[in-house]
């Protein structure tokens, strides 16, 4: 592997160059395999997600469209059109946390991400706590993004006859996310070539969705004026200050999944160079992709008084049915479920790696069964099939209890940012320590800069979304959902890390991101010198 070191003095977001000039890197599955042990693990995952896969995983994960219609009229209602500023401002922010990341997974392209790079950054048992948090946030999102679904699916089979918006039933939600939830476990259990095939079918969805629906309602239905994203006077909350910062769960809800890229490191070819750009590739069309989603449903709808309200809690097929009749309406429903099912399957995806590489560390209760991989289509099967146990019983439980998905998502969010800045602490951490990035692609000088930037907007993040919900009438538990499930499940953690110790039981490497660093400049070196000054 020729990883040559540009030093302090390379430009941000730049690939590392070798003295001729090009990018270096691994460039063949050997070399790939030749890396991965060098950190200390075997090649045991097919490298068949391309760089575009990759990137369609993350952006499947994150997805504009399925988190523009989910949190369309929620935005709307809470703060009305000022709420589409906060897409921009929480994309820029997710930015710079992607190049942070960016920097880490091109040193330690890993599967397992989250927890494999804090391992690298600090130790196990920080690793243990990161991964369990993040963990926690992925069963969530894979349940919350399979009931979300259960409105679009019911809407698209729904005869024409009826109204384009309709709500499921709380039984019709229930079977329709435990389906959602079962196709996508079958489709993953073939293996990494289907879930990058689904997933580029997915982003494909997904651009349809948007940019050719998005320009025909900015062209041809335009029923409101571009001042409505100026206007608060529409809001429930006194003042314009107030209700933009209420009108921040859109943008946070929305930015998350681009660390999906990573999860997948041992099964794309060139891991070091490619994922950083799949994360930033995510961030940016994505971002780009539910801005103006958002913003053409916004000004196409035709009652948009009733969304503002809250009279109106699901108002894109009905929007989509005055716009583009019903048989438009039902492509465009078919291509959001499509959207669902490649999201679903993506979060599944990346739990299962993540549970596998906590297994092949000996960090996990049953550690010899998660970690192991199919022979034929190369997945960790026990893990995929694991991931999947707590969604189902969720689903149960919102059955029974239709109103509390809302503040169960709440939780996700906040469980989601803080194992993201667990990560950036310790990348900051370390830098501090002295370590400078040694993967193929750095932030050079531009690291240190960027990573304490992170880190900010991070904690802001994490403010906004532990805010209470509702007003003082609103009972206690119900405005605290966020912070008190967040606690109640940190608890949890390090209850079960301070008795049972489960770091204690593994021997791989940990906080020597330093001297893995200074490995790879030196094999550079060495390659550089032998090779006569060229690239290998």
């Amino acid at each position: 592997m020729s990883t040559t070191e540009k030093g302090a003095q390379a430009a941000p977001g730049t690939d590392r160059v070798g003295p001729s000039g090009g990018p270096v890197g691994p460039a063949s599955s050997a070399e790939d395999a030749e890396l991965l042990a060098a950190l200390g693990y075997e090649q045991r995952f097919d490298r068949k997600v391309s760089l575009w896969a990759n990137f369609a995983l993350g952006f499947v994960y994150l997805s504009p469209l399925v988190g523009v219609v989910s949190l369309f009229a929620v935005g709307l209602s809470t703060a009305g059109g000022p709420s589409v500023f906060w897409i921009g401002i929480v994309g820029l922010g997710q930015f710079l946390v992607a190049l942070v990341f960016g920097e880490v997974v091109s040193q330690f392209p890993l599967a397992g991400g989250l927890y494999q790079w804090v391992r690298r950054l600090w130790n196990g048992r920080y690793a243990w706590f990161t991964a369990w948090t993040y963990i926690c946030c992925i069963t969530i999102g894979i349940t919350s993004t399979a009931l979300f679904s259960s409105d679009f699916v019911a809407s698209l089979f729904a005869g024409t006859a009826k109204e384009p918006g309709i709500s499921s039933t709380p039984a019709e939600r229930l079977w329709i996310a435990v389906a959602v939830t079962a196709v996508c476990l079958v489709c993953n259990c073939f293996g990494t070539k289907t879930l990058a095939l689904i997933s580029k079918i997915g982003l494909a969805a997904e651009l349809i969705g948007i940019v050719l629906v998005g320009l025909y309602l900015l062209a041809f239905e335009r029923h409101n004026s571009v001042s409505i994203f100026f206007d608060a006077s529409s809001s429930s909350h006194d003042g314009y200050f107030v209700a933009f910062i209420a009108a921040s769960l859109v943008g946070l809800f929305l930015f998350y999944g681009f660390e999906a890229c990573g999860e997948v490191a041992e099964e794309v070819p060139n891991p070091a160079r490619s994922i950083p750009r799949a994360m930033q590739l995510t961030v940016a069309v994505g971002g780009l992709a539910a801005l103006f989603a958002f913003a053409g449903y916004a000004l196409a709808a035709p009652d948009l008084a009733s969304i503002l309200s809250g009279e109106d809690a699901n108002p894109i097929p009905a929007i989509l049915q005055n716009s583009i009749g019903t048989v438009g309406t039902k492509l465009v429903l078919a291509v959001t479920l499509t959207s669902f099912i490649a999201g679903v399957m993506s979060q599944q995806a990346a739990a299962s790696r993540i549970v596998f590489s906590f297994a092949r560390d000996n960090m996990f209760p049953g550690s010899r069964a998660f970690s192991k991989i199919s022979r034929k289509y190369r997945v960790p099967m026990n893990a995929l099939l694991a991931v999947n146990v707590a969604p189902v019983l969720i689903f149960v439980f919102v059955y029974f209890s239709p109103d509390s998905l809302t503040k169960i998502a709440a939780f996700q969010m906040l469980a989601g940012y803080a194992a993201f800045m667990m990560v950036v602490l310790a990348a900051l951490r370390m830098r501090l320590k002295g370590w400078r990035p040694a993967g193929a692609w750095t932030l050079g000088r531009w690291g240190m800069t960027v990573n304490i930037a992170a880190l900010a907007y991070g904690i802001l993040g994490m403010v906004l979304l532990a805010q209470p919900i509702g007003d003082s009438r609103t009972p206690f538990v119900d405005r605290w959902i966020a912070v008190i499930g967040f606690l109640v499940v940190s608890a949890v953690g390090l209850a079960y890390l301070l008795t049972a110790k489960p770091d204690r039981n593994s021997t791989a490497p940990e906080g020597d991101a330093l001297e893995v660093a200074e490995r790879l400049r030196n094999r550079a070196a060495l390659i550089t010198s032998t090779s006569g000054g060229k690239d290998a």
